[in-house]
């Protein structure tokens, strides 16, 4: 049997040689599946129909297992994200402290649902079961920076400044 040769990389985008070097850090090993779509995640943003079927095809996984993986786990998304991101942790801490009228208000003023991004691509509203700041409920990540006992008047002037960039 033939040595297996990996297929050759999507395009030219440096992202993809660190892509390649978890794979082959792994031996294009199956079990490096979700490393990898970790990889692919967090050098693009996002998983589109082409990564996913390069990385199925590089580590010889049928394309509908890499899909029920990326469709299973919370953490991949789909779609690219927004220029700015809102995360309101709906933890039972925060959820207690208000997060609910956090999130409510957020998708008031944005028009789109937790997982969905704005019409013009500028904020992606999500939402976590939990940040791991507890203490510090209600948090809010904007952009990844950690803010606690938010109040919705906080939250809304953030949105603001947002949308004025």
């Amino acid at each position: 049997m033939p040595a297996f040769t990996p297929p050759p990389l999507p395009s030219d985008d440096k992202r993809w040689k660190i892509v390649n070097g978890t794979m082959r850090k792994n031996g294009f090993a199956r079990h490096a599946l979700i490393e990898t779509l970790h990889t692919v995640q967090s050098s693009f943003g996002y998983l589109d129909d082409d990564s996913i079927r390069f990385v199925a095809q590089s580590l010889r996984v049928p394309l509908s297992q890499a899909y029920g993986v990326v469709t299973f786990y919370h953490y991949f998304s789909l779609k690219p994200p927004g220029k700015h991101t809102l995360t309101i942790c709906a933890g039972t801490a925060c959820y207690i402290k208000g997060s609910d009228k956090l999130i409510a208000s957020a998708e008031k003023k944005l028009g789109v649902a937790p997982g969905q991004t704005t019409k013009d691509g500028n904020i992606s509203l999500m939402v976590a079961r939990c940040v791991g700041a507890c203490s510090r409920a209600p948090v809010v990540l904007s952009d990844g920076e950690v803010s606690g006992e938010v109040t919705v008047d906080q939250m809304l002037a953030q949105l603001e400044r947002w949308a004025v960039e």
